[in-house]
């Protein structure tokens, strides 16, 4: 699997530990405990199997942003956050500099 595909597959995972994480409780609900513990699992292993060939400052930045963007979309859509035109902008704004970081990472 291309490194790429490990990166975002591990943004994806963030966004889930993170709401996992929000769901839980204070970790005192232990389905989404669960769900915590394998999202956060999956997310540090796929992040760890990109490193094979994307830098770790790209890596990094690439997966916190995905999990940023994506978690306060869901923050969004599913626990009432506040929803604003600059929160919107700047949210897009993080989208476009994840693909500005995957396009000067072209190999």
């Amino acid at each position: 699997m291309s490194s790429w595909i490990y990166l975002f597959t591990a943004g994806f995972f963030e966004i889930g530990f993170t709401t996992f994480m929000k769901l839980s409780d204070g970790f005192t609900v232990i389905m989404y405990t669960a769900g915590f513990v394998m999202c956060a699992g999956l997310s540090f292993y796929c992040l760890n199997k990109s490193l094979s060939t994307i830098p770790l400052g790209t890596a990094y930045a690439v997966w916190t942003g995905i999990g940023a963007f994506g978690t306060a979309v869901i923050g969004m859509v599913f626990f009432k956050d506040p929803v604003s035109t600059m929160r919107t902008f700047f949210l897009l704004l993080l989208i476009a500099s994840i693909l500005g970081l995957k396009l000067v990472s072209l190999k």
